[in-house]
């Protein structure tokens, strides 16, 4: 991949966004439809989630009950598998998009260059970066796009 190319030049520009108190359902629906894997939430013109559709798993996925050790008579309780427990209970009950959103992600402007937005998707095991001028979103990237562009270019 030319480390040149900017990002403009493989983002989805025409994004389907969400809002943060759209219905759970409603918003499986629009990715759905539109055969996306996730979707920028955006709140008074201003990006303030990213839903992908593991968020939305979480919701038909078997849940993991926390990990509890006996040691001399008292129950220790894995302090991780406690956090994971808590946060998939928060997804699987959850009824709006603000509920399953996450809210630290990556995100990348359309002058960054295409090595740029790679780079990060692999270093922070992201599949979406959401392109952001301005405070406004602009498009969005996905893996499939820089595998086309890879084909395109070799």
């Amino acid at each position: 991949m030319p480390s040149d190319t900017p990002v403009s030049t493989i983002m989805t520009g025409d994004v389907v966004t969400l809002a943060p108190d759209q219905s759970v359902p409603d918003a499986a629906d629009v990715l759905a439809e539109h055969a996306i894997g996730a979707a920028p939430v955006v709140e008074d013109g201003r990006l303030v989630g990213l839903l992908r559709d593991e968020d939305l798993i979480v919701s038909e996925a078997n849940l993991h009950v926390p990990t509890v050790i006996e040691f001399l008579g008292a129950d220790i309780v894995w302090p991780r598998s406690e956090r994971r427990w808590e946060k998939e209970l928060k997804k699987a009950a959850a009824s709006t998009v603000r509920d399953v959103m996450a809210t630290e992600f990556p995100t990348v402007s359309s002058t960054d260059s295409v090595e740029k937005v790679a780079t990060v998707m692999h270093d922070k095991g992201v599949s979406h970066v959401p392109v952001v001028d301005g405070g406004e979103v602009v498009g969005i990237v996905a893996r499939g796009d820089l595998v086309r562009h890879l084909a395109d270019t070799t």
